[in-house]
């Protein structure tokens, strides 16, 4: 594929992952203000602690073995049937024992409906091999713009389903069915996109060299999805439901604009960066932009959620979630150099190197964990600077690998984000202060939004110029793609 191609398609998938990508979380957001309006943070819990075990065996389910096909230059149909079979297979152990170990997790926690509620939700299990090959495969053909429909498609049909529930007194149980719905819609709609039937062979050839690629992996990100989900079965047990619902509603928040970007960046960035893994000149190119890019639109959406943090939940949500504020806070910061993590493991697997990004995710999270040892017993504020700190230290600890591998040190990656940070800084102290005159919580908002969107769009024109025209080209390659 040449360079000019390349670029182009790149741009364009970004461009409608973005769209897909800012619209599911948009929608997730505002159905997720209106059942919070609703619900309580116990009903929240209950959903956390499930969710904390389809997460870790999602690892299994998937084996690493779809990043292994899309990095693949040469697949054949017998590697594409070869990961659903395994999908499949995988997807249904994962629910027997999910259903098998469900009535015991109700006694641990003395929430008798927690059984119940853990084998209807993860039923999604069995149902999801029916669309994560179509997933990959659109990935593979960088066919953003159907992905993306879909999407928004069932993440809404999903949140309708669960808000009607919700208001019709079904409590807890429109949480665990609204993750269902989307599935089931997903699985429906992939398979119309895409007519692709499997072929019923299973070959050892193709698993075994896509397994190589990918097994590293899988043990990076066990151990990785572990430390980061453990956190919400310690917070249930040595708190209580409602503490682990404030929590993961200020991490759901923090991690609104890192994620929505991270999933934009990395859907397309690991394909993008793939096709270059036998140019090192080009990749450098490449991933200096991402980083940039990267830094320039995730970085004042974090600093500006953290400054107007107290009265956007006051306002959105009522009182009853203000314990959450103090922690949204924190979780800003802490998330602000998660994209940028992300795309540097993108570049790992991108060369091949899943041995270095399992070596290196064992000692980001042997860091993580150590931290979260030192700090839960110091209640939740300290636990979520100790999340900060994990993530300065995932980030540090990369930099010689990509000086190793690409011939990029850390000046030059300081040098790209320094500035955009210390901009954003600045950004998020005029946008604190501004609040200072007001009282009523939706002119705070509406100030603090006014100055932070005046200041970063003059200083981003002024300033980052090249970041400011690349944001403009995408933004226009959007509307050009809706027409």
């Amino acid at each position: 594929m040449s360079e000019e191609n390349l670029k182009q398609k790149t741009a364009k998938g970004l461009a409608w992952t973005s769209i897909g990508t800012i619209s599911n979380r948009l929608i997730t957001f505002c159905t997720g203000i209106v059942l919070a309006r609703i619900l309580s943070p116990s009903d929240y819990g209950i959903t956390a602690l499930i969710t904390v075990f389809v997460v870790v065996l999602g690892i299994f389910t998937d084996g690493g073995l779809s990043t292994a096909l899309i990095r693949k230059e040469n697949r054949t149909e017998s590697d594409i049937a070869t990961v659903f079979w395994y999908n499949l297979v995988a997807c249904c152990i994962a629910y027997l024992l999910i259903f098998s170990f469900a009535p015991y997790l109700a006694d641990f926690y003395e929430i008798p409906i927690l059984c119940d509620i853990a084998r209807v939700s993860t039923l999604s299990l069995l149902i999801s091999p029916f669309s994560s090959i179509q997933s990959t495969m659109l990935s593979i053909r960088m066919d953003f713009k159907t992905s993306a429909l879909i999407g928004i498609t069932c993440n809404l049909i999903a949140g309708i389903i669960a808000i009607i529930m919700a208001y019709n007194g079904f409590g807890v149980w429109s949480l665990a069915y609204q993750g269902l719905i989307g599935t089931f819609c997903s699985a429906i709609l992939m398979n119309i996109a895409l007519r692709w039937r499997p072929k019923f062979k299973f070959s050892k050839e193709s698993f075994r060299e896509l397994f190589g690629f990918s097994s590293k992996m899988i043990v990076s990100l066990l151990i990785w999805r572990v430390y980061e989900n453990v956190s919400s079965l310690i917070i249930g047990k040595c708190y209580s439901t409602h503490q682990l619902g404030v929590y993961n509603r200020a991490l759901g928040w923090a991690q609104l604009p890192s994620t929505t970007f991270v999933q934009t960046i990395h859907s397309v960035s690991f394909p993008a960066l793939s096709k270059l893994q036998n140019d090192i000149q080009r990749l450098r190119s490449a991933y200096r932009k991402m980083i940039r890019l990267t830094a320039f639109i995730s970085f004042p959406m974090l600093l500006g959620l953290a400054s107007v943090a107290a009265p956007l939940t006051i306002f959105v949500l009522t009182e009853k979630w203000a314990e959450s504020i103090p922690l949204l806070q924190i979780l800003c910061f802490s998330f602000i150099l998660h994209p940028i993590n992300t795309i540097n493991e993108s570049l790992l697997l991108c060369l091949g190197r899943s041995d270095i990004y399992l070596r290196y995710g064992i000692y980001t999270i042997g860091i993580n964990v150590i931290c979260m040892c030192i700090t839960i017993p110091f209640g939740l504020n300290i636990f979520c600077f100790g999340i900060l700190i994990g993530t300065i230290a995932g980030f540090l600890i990369k930099v010689p690998v990509t000086n190793r591998l690409i011939a990029l040190g850390f000046k030059d990656q300081i040098s790209d984000i320094l500035p955009i940070f210390i901009n954003c800084c600045i950004m998020y102290f005029l946008c604190t202060l501004s609040q200072m005159f007001f009282i009523d919580n939706i002119h705070k908002l509406i100030m603090a939004i006014s100055v932070g969107a005046i200041y970063y769009i003059a200083t981003g024109l002024l300033f980052f110029k090249e970041d400011a025209n690349e944001v403009l080209s995408i933004l226009h390659l959007k509307r050009g793609n809706s027409r």
